[in-house]
């Protein structure tokens, strides 16, 4: 929203990459999975989401509930702030079915992607038993940290879970202003902290582009023309990369993808830009 004009659309930090991860590799087979309601506003997102190519087997409907509501706000600069109402969020009912957890919807992929807003709207018992699970897991683990503090309990419980998932993750997609905010750390021992334990990413860092975890990579970024909403900046960045790196393409390649991308979604409104 800015000013008085306000728009209604379907979208959320996991959705935005796995629509920028399908658009960047339409030959991969991308599902998402989440719970709903049995209300009109959820079938609308099951029908945009279907209409991105995306799979929603997986996507439990629940009777009586409804999906959580978010606004963005932009300011003239294009950055965003957020205000939530999730707390009755179907979403909220992931992997839990009559007071037991199960995740065995996860057992036939080869890569779970999923983020702090992922974590942050479950169960804290629910968040580490999906860890576990998660460690025991064949697929490869994707995280992007993506700090909201709204959504979270406290900030201590938000870091035990982070670091939780920083610890299993086979792929790190964390944003140098989240892991600042969320750890009270400086830029430079971000990048240390990253540089040193993760086994593969990119730690985002905007205009100055990403610098590559696992693999050293030297390579100039292009800053965009003109930011216009920083909206999905880096959702859509996680999609761009990982759409090159599942594909098999190098991680030099997947970087530019996915700063490419990000660079693309920022000079246009909203998170879903047209194809």
């Amino acid at each position: 929203m800015r000013g008085s004009d306000a728009q209604v659309g379907v979208a959320g930090d996991t959705l935005n990459t796995a629509i920028y991860l399908k658009r960047t590799a339409p030959e991969l087979t991308v599902d998402y999975i989440t719970c709903l309601g049995d209300d009109p506003f959820s079938a609308q997102i099951t029908d945009f989401i279907t209409a991105q190519n995306i799979g929603t087997g997986d996507i439990r409907n629940l009777e009586g509930k409804s999906p959580g509501l978010y606004a963005i706000t932009t300011n003239e600069v294009g950055e965003r702030a957020f205000t939530y109402w999730r707390n009755a969020s179907a979403a909220r009912q992931m992997f839990q079915y009559e007071n037991a957890y199960d995740f065995s919807l996860l057992d036939s992929y080869d890569v779970v992607y999923l983020s702090g807003i992922t974590a942050a709207i479950l169960p804290n018992a629910v968040r580490f038993a999906l860890i576990e699970w998660l460690k025991a897991s064949e697929a490869r683990v994707v995280y992007d940290s993506n700090y909201r503090p709204k959504l979270w309990e406290d900030a201590a419980t938000a870091q035990s879970v982070t670091q939780a998932f920083w610890s299993i993750a086979d792929v790190a997609l964390p944003s140098v202003d989240d892991e600042m905010a969320l750890f009270e750390e400086t830029e430079p021992a971000v990048a240390r902290r990253f540089l040193t334990t993760a086994k593969c990413g990119a730690l985002k860092r905007g205009d100055q582009g990403p610098l590559s975890l696992g693999e050293t990579i030297d390579q100039t970024y292009a800053p965009a023309q003109k930011v216009v909403d920083t909206t999905a900046a880096g959702d859509s960045f996680n999609g761009g990369y990982l759409g090159a790196l599942l594909s098999g393409q190098s991680q030099r390649a997947a970087l530019k993808s996915g700063h490419d991308c990000a660079s693309r979604v920022v000079q246009h409104r909203g998170a879903i830009i047209p194809e």
